[in-house]
């Protein structure tokens, strides 16, 4: 399944399945084909990413100071997964517009 979210404040987003399943768990949601981020829980979303992020963050210092140095390769993290939602989330709180998707 593709994530298309959609707020009337913002461009839409598109996620693979996997990374939306990922970000809707991490907001406490089931993955569902279809829903709405209210403007009145954006602020408890952007809350509830920020803490994710800090925690990814603590855990990808963690991993690089027990890694090898000659295995060390980049890759997608978290940060740049979810840095798009979180400027949605901000532009659709400010117009006070809620974020959809599947409809």
């Amino acid at each position: 399944m593709i994530y298309k979210f959609k707020s009337k404040a913002s461009g839409d987003l598109v996620m693979l399945g996997s990374n939306g399943d990922q970000l809707l768990r991490l907001l406490e949601r089931e993955p569902a084909a279809q829903g709405i981020i209210e403007p009145r829980d954006m602020s408890a979303a952007r809350r509830a990413l920020e803490a994710a992020l800090a925690q990814a963050d603590a855990d990808a210092a963690k991993a690089r100071d027990e890694a090898d140095p000659e295995c060390e390769r980049e890759a997608v993290g978290l940060r740049q997964r979810l840095w798009p939602m979180l400027q949605m989330l901000e532009r659709a709180a400010a117009a006070n517009e809620p974020i959809v998707w599947g409809v």
